[in-house]
């Protein structure tokens, strides 16, 4: 029986995937962490109940951010050249833009600023774009050295779709946006 616990992390430090052990407090760890929490926070906002365009568009990120993940514990930049599914392209960021495009050409203009909130997946997804930035924050604090150019261009556009999300989640929820 495999178990979930492997005690490897008892005292305070976590493998990355070069096999280097790392402070749990590691800006690196702290970093996918983010984006782990995000990840999460998208998992919420499917279970919330968005049409089918958002949940599957939101599914899809919930892979690319296991890929960004990957990435993010592979300081030596291994493992996305070995594994498909652990890389993130310039295509997956066009396919973002798209989709940016496509909700948005259904909203309103924007004129001011909004509150966040609304629906509950409008509001959740508020939430996802919030923790969106944070991580990408946390990237860049890295060093463009230290990460793939792609994550940090992803994670920028990923909180531009969230915001767009959130926004159609609204509309189609029929619920008002609040001006600031």
């Amino acid at each position: 029986m495999t178990r979930i616990y492997t005690k490897t992390g008892d005292e305070g430090d976590t493998g990355l995937f070069d096999g280097t052990r790392v402070s749990k407090a590691d800006a690196r760890v702290d970093a996918y962490g983010h984006v782990d929490e995000l990840n999460a926070w998208l998992g919420q906002v499917r279970a919330q109940g968005t049409d089918e365009e958002v949940s599957a568009a939101i599914e899809r990120i919930q892979r690319d951010l296991f890929a960004v993940g990957a990435m993010l514990a592979d300081p030596r930049h291994r493992i996305a050249a070995r594994v498909e599914k652990a890389a993130i392209s310039d295509a997956r960021i066009a396919e973002l833009e798209q989709l940016i495009d496509r909700l948005d050409a259904d909203l309103p203009p924007l004129r001011r600023f909004i509150l966040a909130g609304g629906s509950p997946a409008g509001a959740s997804l508020h939430v996802a774009r919030t923790v969106c930035r944070r991580a990408e924050r946390r990237v860049v604090g890295l060093g463009a050295d230290n990460v793939d150019p792609v994550v940090v261009t992803y994670l920028n556009r990923l909180s531009d779709l969230l915001f767009v999300m959130a926004r159609a989640a609204n509309a189609r929820a029929g619920t008002a946006e609040t001006e600031w």
